[in-house]
């Protein structure tokens, strides 16, 4: 914890948290938001295209896409770290925030297998396997973005009676 102590007390951390400038805590958290926002874009337009929605749009353009989602990827990735950084004693100890990184580091690892299945789909319609990679994909990028959301609510700060770190 003391590590954790360092880290959220450094110059660095406490600007982010107590400035009042747009350039800390603001633009964090909307680079943040936007990393998220082209990370689960692209996973929706892909996961529901592999689901049978917009039959007609072939598979394979749709890779085109994927730098884009590692981009935001890594935006969302670094922000966050930050953000994490500005509050580490607390967000480490939340029940809810490594709910949050499990959803995530499924969803990660599930966009490997969906952009398989874009090769080699050519447009036909997904096969059984694929569309529940494809479900599950949607269903942890929606998880993440609830239980991120929930992280003000939720825990060690949330002020509500009885929720810290329960469910």
């Amino acid at each position: 914890m003391g590590f954790l102590t360092a880290i959220e007390q450094s110059g660095f951390s406490t600007w982010v948290r107590e400035s009042g400038s747009v350039w800390a805590y603001p633009l964090i958290l909307f680079l943040h938001t936007v990393g998220l926002g082209f990370v689960v874009g692209t996973c929706m337009v892909v996961d529901l295209r592999l689901l049978g929605c917009a039959p007609r749009l072939p598979l394979k353009p749709v890779e085109r896409f994927f730098p884009y989602l590692w981009a935001g990827f890594w935006i969302s990735a670094l922000s966050g770290t930050i953000l994490l950084a500005a509050d580490a004693t607390t967000k480490v100890v939340s029940t809810i925030f490594y709910v949050k990184m499990s959803f995530i580091t499924l969803g990660v690892c599930l966009i490997p297998m969906l952009r398989r299945s874009l090769r080699v789909g050519g447009s036909a319609m997904a096969s059984t396997k694929t569309r529940i990679v494809a479900a599950l994909s949607l269903a942890c990028w929606a998880g993440a973005i609830t239980a991120g959301r929930l992280q003000a609510y939720l825990g060690p700060v949330s002020g509500a009676a009885g929720l810290t770190n329960h469910f």
